[in-house]
């Protein structure tokens, strides 16, 4: 019986994991191959990055078709299919022989990274939750920070022993192990069954006349796509979007052409996606205690403050800089999400979320080339860095404008 009180929990876990697999080895995971990538085909950067645009691109515009299968047949299937696919195409990573073999395979990256990513992690996970739905999204969120910290330094140890393609194999387990776990434990609520948490504290207020926030009416996609607050997270995401992936992505070579050896390069990585891990749980349990859009423009601020210190490509700040962009952006992650859920409800979430992925997906991918384009264009990654700093400050300037649509909608 307790067991079954805190399985809402266990669920917030297993999406953990489902984004610590998917967007950990698709996206963060990947760059500890970059350098041998580079030095064993030789292609530019632009050259390679370019795999980052197709996937995140793609992922982006099959968002919204998926998003509302989603909302139809539920997470399960999609989580289980994404994490198959996974592990058949790092099998293939490891025997790519041109460019437009690498494309291919991150082309099929893009229906992973739709089928078990950010969008279906999130709508599982807030329907095991009626209250404390900022704790448990954050806690599902870490998941994506953590794939950051663990699997590329993983790769740098994997290649001491061997080369980038055994490692690559060696890492083909991964997927297949948790697609076991997936299939064993990920279910959704069904009526009759283990009520979502807080589900029972929701129905007394109800029936002593105080109707929670989750009470209200969801609204529709079209009801939705015409409010103010739909288009400020949208464009927020789109630019905070732009500036991480930029910065994740070539941030292993920004730190070598710095001087730092690999696994100091690694450990940069793993400092910021730590921090992010902290950041989406903290900032994700104050959102139960703090009005949700004063922490956001919290997070926004912490981001933007890393942003200037990175922009001045100075060795012996970079530390400080990833600290805070890390921790700013781990907290916005979560609060994208929270507020989006919260402002117009679960009823068309998969929709919703899924246009907001649409294009904040494609200036990710766009983030990733434009910088390393920058890069080869300029040896230096000043200019990329500084447009990333403007790109945040408008972010925190739009953000102001969020509003609780559920609350204003007329109520039936």
């Amino acid at each position: 019986m307790k067991m079954k009180r805190y399985y809402p929990w266990l669920m917030a876990v297993m999406g953990m994991l489902v984004l610590l697999v998917s967007n950990g080895l698709t996206v963060t995971g990947l760059t500890a191959f970059d350098e041998s990538l580079l030095k064993d085909f030789g292609w530019t950067r632009s050259e390679l990055k370019l795999r980052d645009l197709i996937t995140l691109v793609l992922a982006g515009w099959m968002a919204p078709f998926l998003g509302a299968l989603i909302d139809k047949v539920g997470p399960r299937k999609l989580i289980l299919g994404g994490i198959a696919l996974l592990a058949a195409l790092y099998a293939a990573y490891a025997h790519i022989h041109s460019l437009a073999h690498l494309y291919w395979i991150h082309v099929g990256f893009a229906a992973v990274l739709v089928a078990a990513g950010l969008n279906v992690a999130v709508i599982f996970v807030s329907q095991w939750f009626a209250t404390h739905r900022g704790t448990a999204i954050g806690i599902a969120l870490v998941g994506t920070s953590l794939g950051g910290m663990v699997f590329p330094k993983l790769g740098v140890q994997l290649m001491q022993t061997m080369d980038w393609r055994a490692a690559l194999l060696w890492e083909t387990a991964i997927p297949l192990a948790f697609l076991i776990l997936a299939f064993l434990l990920v279910r959704s609520p069904r009526p009759g069954g283990i009520q979502p948490w807080g589900a029972d504290t929701l129905a007394a207020k109800a029936a002593a006349g105080k109707p929670a926030a989750s009470s209200l009416p969801d609204l529709s996609y079209q009801q939705a796509m015409r409010t103010r607050t739909f288009w400020v997270l949208a464009f927020v995401a789109m630019t905070t979007f732009f500036s991480i992936m930029a910065v994740a992505s070539n941030l292993f070579l920004h730190m070598r052409d710095l001087g730092f050896e690999p696994a100091t390069a690694g450990n940069g990585l793993g400092l910021m996606f730590g921090l992010a891990m902290v950041g989406k749980f903290v900032f994700g349990f104050l959102a139960d205690v703090l009005p949700p859009k004063r922490v956001f423009l919290v997070n926004l601020a912490i981001m933007a403050a890393g942003a200037v210190i990175l922009a001045t490509l100075r060795a012996d700040l970079i530390w400080y800089s990833l600290a805070l962009f890390g921790l700013g952006w781990g907290g916005l992650y979560t609060m994208i999400q929270l507020l989006a859920v919260n402002a117009f409800g679960l009823s068309s979430a998969g929709k919703i979320l899924g246009t907001i992925t649409l294009l904040d997906a494609t200036t990710a991918g766009l983030g990733i080339w434009v910088t390393a384009k920058i890069f080869d264009l300029t040896k230096s990654y000043h200019v990329a860095f500084s447009l990333i700093c403007g790109l945040i400050v408008l972010a925190l300037l739009a953000a102001t404008l969020v509003r609780d649509e559920r609350a204003r909608a007329p109520q039936a």
